[in-house]
């Protein structure tokens, strides 16, 4: 699959997930739902990804923690906040950046519909 495939997938099992539990969880509920919705669909996704750092020739583990990569191809940053801010799309960004992937999703599940929870992000190297 393609990445825009993919994150096509992602978004609608979000709409999924975000329409049986609705708003105001934790981060951790809609992630856990997610990835159990992901692998429904057979999507490989890694959850709490070590996202090191690389400084100086050396990668350094300094606590990144990617929410969800799916397939390699696709960044899902969860959210479960009033309003996304432009830090977290700052930190969707930096975490494309470190891994070199080029798609990510910023979802913000503390929303009345989720389409309006939805940012969609490339990063171009």
């Amino acid at each position: 699959m393609k990445p825009d495939e993919i994150s096509g997938q992602i978004i609608d099992a979000a709409m999924r997930v975000h329409s049986a539990l609705g708003p105001g969880l934790l981060e951790s509920a809609y992630e856990g739902c997610l990835v159990h919705e992901l692998n429904r669909r057979r999507l490989p996704v890694r959850s709490q990804a070590v996202l090191p750092v690389e400084y100086d020739g050396c990668k350094i583990d300094v606590g990144y923690r990617i929410d969800l990569i799916a397939a390699g191809t696709v960044i899902v940053e969860i959210k479960a906040v009033d309003k996304l801010a432009p830090i977290h799309e700052a930190q969707l960004l930096s975490y494309l950046k470190l891994s070199g992937v080029k798609l990510g999703l910023l979802l913000n599940f503390n929303v009345i519909r989720m389409k309006e929870g939805i940012k969609r992000m490339v990063y171009n190297m």
